[in-house]
């Protein structure tokens, strides 16, 4: 359910700026120079989101680029649990058999992973 747009709490500004450093870094090993895009907390635009099981509030936030074409997402859901990808849809750069779909984030604060999407270059 959908509370209404806002800005993200300052308490979990640092968590997300971890989560999109996360991202970037992902971006940053699966693309090349110039095709790395700039992944930054500060694009995200973020609806207040209410939890159907416990009717606390949570965060979902929508990167788009500059055909307002929605390409990523941050949750942060109200167990402080989150999941963000960012699209990338370039070749890998060291592989030509594969093509990087996405970059991943997920888990919790003290728990947090990362990884690229591949799928076959054919």
């Amino acid at each position: 359910m959908v509370a209404g747009s806002t800005s993200l709490p300052f308490e979990l500004q640092a968590f997300a700026e971890r989560v999109v450093a996360a991202l970037q870094q992902e971006a940053v090993n699966f693309s090349a120079g110039a095709a790395t895009p700039k992944i930054t907390l500060a694009a995200v635009q973020f609806t207040q989101v209410i939890d159907p099981g416990n009717q606390l509030p949570g965060y979902q936030g929508v990167w788009r680029n500059a055909r307002n074409d929605r390409c990523g997402v941050l949750t942060i859901n109200s167990d402080r649990s989150v999941y963000a990808e960012y699209d990338l849809f370039c070749p890998h750069p060291r592989d030509e058999r594969w093509f990087v779909e996405m970059v991943t984030a997920w888990g919790r604060e003290d728990d947090l992973r990362s990884e690229a999407t591949l799928i076959p270059n054919m």
